[in-house]
């Protein structure tokens, strides 16, 4: 069976999302970013997800986290927490 390991940064806006994508893509720690701005529990653990399985998180997790390649930043995605940076850091298909 599939599984990821994943992290994110959870915000209220796209416009928050996409500034700090560009942070990232310009050299920024992702898990410091998402320490300092993402509302999710997650943060206080540079916004680790762990290790989990298709079904477990919100479907539109499971269609990035599951598709998308390994180490590269994606979203915003929308979801109804907010939007999302996601980065897959390790997939077993």
């Amino acid at each position: 069976m599939a599984r990821a390991t994943a992290r994110h940064i959870l915000v209220n806006t796209e416009a928050e999302a996409l500034n700090l994508k560009e942070q990232i893509a310009a050299g920024a720690d992702f898990a410091e970013l998402a320490k300092k701005h993402s509302s999710c529990p997650s943060s206080r653990d540079g916004g680790n997800l762990g290790s989990f399985g298709p079904g477990q998180m919100v479907p539109e997790f499971d269609q990035v986290v599951f598709s998308a390649p390994v180490g590269v930043v994606q979203g915003p995605v929308k979801t109804q927490f907010g939007m999302h940076l996601l980065e897959v850091i390790s997939r077993e298909d």
